[in-house]
Order: C-alpha cells, then sequence, then structure tokens
C-alpha cells in the first residue's frame, strides 16, 4: 500500500515539473497563454508548457534564435518577440510551428531575413517586421502564403521590394511600408503597378513615399506617373557595332568575339529592366472612361437615328407636296380637251 502510495505521488511530481510554469514567467492554463515579457531574458525558456497557446516575450534582452527554438510548444498560435535586440535568426528557428497565425518580431536589429525563415508557417496571417533595420527582402519567403492577410515593413532602411514577393500573398489586405529608403527609379515600377491593382481590388496601404532620388523625394510613388520613369537605354544600331569591330580588327589585327545575339548594348547595360508598357494610373478613372465614351458613342448614334428618319420624312411630305399640282394641271387638261367636241354643232 505504501508502495502504491509512492508511485502515485511520484507521477503527481513528474506531471507537476512537466505541466509548470517556467519561472520569471505567468501562466493561465484557462487561455493556455504564458507570459514572459518584461522579465529580462536572454534566451528562451526551455520548460514551457506543450499546450501553450499563446506566447508573450516582449521587452526582453534576447539576442538570437536558434533552431527548434520552439520545439516545446507545437501548437503555438500566437508569438510576441517584439523590443527585444534580435540580430540574428537560424534558418529554422521557427520549424515546428504548424499552426502560428500571428508573428511579431517589431522593434528588433535584424538586417535582412533568410527565405527558408518561414518555411514552416503555413498557417501564418499576421507578420509585423516594423522597426527594424531591414535593408533587403528575397523574392520569396517560402511557400506561397494563402493565408498571409497582414504584412508590415514599416520604420526599415528598405530601398526595393520585389513583385514575387507581395504576389506570393494572394489574401493580404493590409501592407504597411512607409518610413523606409524608398529609391523610385525603373526598379520599383513593379511595386507601383502591383499596389494599383492592390488598392484597386480593395486592399489598405500606407504608401510609399520617395527618399531618392531628389526629384522625387517626398512625393507618393502612386501619384508618379509611369512615363516620367527613366527607360533604358536603347542599344546602338548594327551598324555602329560592325563598324566599332571594324575599328577594333585594324587596330590589333584580330577580330573580337562579339556576343552571339550580337547587342553590344545589352551587355553595357546588363541589370537595366525593361520599361513596361504604360497603364493607367488609375483603373477605376480607366473604367469611368470607357463608360462615358460608350454613354456619348450611344447619343450620338441615338441623334443620328433621329436625323435619318426627320430626312426621310421631310423627303416623303416633299414628294407629296408636288404631286398635287401636276394631278390638278393633267384633269384641268383633260377638261380643255373636251371641249371642242362639245362646242360642234349637233
Amino acid at each position: 500500500m505504501e508502495g502504491e502510495l509512492l508511485l502515485l505521488l511520484s507521477v503527481i511530481f513528474l506531471l507537476q515539473g512537466t505541466c509548470g510554469c517556467p519561472e520569471k514567467c505567468f501562466c493561465h492554463s484557462s487561455s493556455n497563454s504564458v507570459d514572459c515579457s518584461h522579465q529580462g531574458l536572454a534566451e528562451i525558456p526551455p520548460d514551457l508548457p506543450p499546450e501553450t497557446l499563446t506566447l508573450l516575450l516582449q521587452d526582453n534582452q534576447i539576442r538570437q534564435l536558434p533552431a527548434l527554438a520552439f520545439r516545446t510548444v507545437p501548437r503555438l498560435k500566437t508569438l510576441n518577440l517584439s523590443n527585444n535586440s534580435l540580430s540574428e535568426l537560424a534558418p529554422e528557428a521557427f520549424h515546428g510551428l504548424q499552426h502560428l497565425q500571428v508573428l511579431n518580431l517589431t522593434h528588433n536589429s535584424l538586417l535582412s531575413l533568410e527565405s527558408r525563415l518561414f518555411h514552416s508557417l503555413p498557417q501564418l496571417r499576421e507578420l509585423d517586421l516594423s522597426s527594424n533595420n531591414i535593408s533587403h527582402l528575397p523574392k520569396s519567403l517560402g511557400e506561397p502564403w494563402e493565408n498571409l492577410t497582414v504584412f508590415a515593413v514599416q520604420q526599415n532602411q528598405l530601398q526595393h521590394l520585389s513583385r514575387e514577393l507581395l504576389e506570393s500573398m494572394p489574401r493580404v489586405r493590409l501592407l504597411l511600408l512607409q518610413n523606409n529608403l524608398w529609391k523610385c527609379n525603373r526598379h520599383l515600377l513593379g511595386l507601383k503597378l502591383w499596389l494599383e491593382t492592390f488598392i484597386y481590388e480593395g486592399g489598405r496601404t500606407d504608401g510609399v513615399i520617395c527618399e531618392s532620388p531628389d526629384t522625387w523625394k517626398g512625393k507618393d510613388l502612386l501619384k508618379i506617373p509611369h512615363e516620367l520613369y527613366q527607360p533604358c537605354p536603347p542599344p546602338p544600331p548594327p551598324e555602329l557595332v560592325s563598324s566599332q569591330a571594324g575599328q577594333h580588327e585594324s587596330e590589333h589585327g584580330k577580330v573580337p568575339k562579339l556576343p552571339e545575339d550580337h547587342s553590344l548594348g545589352q551587355q553595357q547595360v546588363s541589370g537595366c529592366e525593361v520599361k513596361p508598357k504604360p497603364r493607367p494610373a488609375n483603373l477605376r478613372h480607366a473604367m469611368a472612361t470607357v463608360v462615358i465614351t460608350g454613354v456619348v458613342c450611344g447619343i450620338v448614334c441615338l441623334m443620328m437615328l433621329v436625323a435619318a428618319i426627320y430626312g426621310c420624312t421631310y423627303a416623303a411630305i416633299t414628294a407629296q407636296g408636288h404631286g398635287r399640282p401636276s394631278a390638278q394641271t393633267s384633269e384641268s387638261g383633260k377638261a380643255e380637251g373636251k371641249e371642242p367636241f362639245d362646242s360642234l354643232p349637233a
């Protein structure tokens, strides 16, 4: 009997140790949340309850996240790491968080993000990277984020943002981009075109304010006409390339090897993007223009039809008016023709 009692107490003690709350943290069993904020932590607590759904780690001194940093909380849905000193994230730091929906990394010291970092977050809905030192985002951060609705990169060092990255977020509805070092040249034209469609379809954004060049500093990217972007310089004509090759041959006695496409200009402007076909600055205005044009054309056609009917009616009335005197004349002629016969003696 005493042995069974000791065994039961041991099991209870182990369960308490397994499901206990980490030191310097406050656990709320009713909501399955763990609050470890404002505790001066330098790393992730290792003994987090496995049933945790919300983990608050803001306002600490965490500098890095190792691989599998949250392997003990696979059911986690909300993770707040804001206002720490994060500067290094292992590529597999969030591995295993298949149910994570909200990730807050604001007010840290992140410089860039690897494309593999978010591969294991298929359910992510909100990603906030604001107030960091991020100067570059890859074209893709993993598989298409079918569930992401909020994406924030305010107050960073971004100059460009890939259109491919935004197209991997088909359901995003809130995009926060202000207070970056946006360089409004031809490389940002793809972002401009994407934002126009995004806003037309009901998306919300705080806008892109240009920091350079000086021509557009302080201007809203969406208000700069497409035609004002500097296009790529055209390649030199084939005659100029041939003459340059002949001159080089006469000077050195050797025939230079030209590229296969014989386009010297393309090598000189490597990385120069082809200017997309200009589109309407505002799709709503373009649709309104089409509707107004159709209405005007319809009115003009109706007026032409009315004019044609009026002309035909007028011509018919005129023809009837000219036909009556001739009929009267023919009748009078017949009457006069009968008088000589009537005047003959019987």
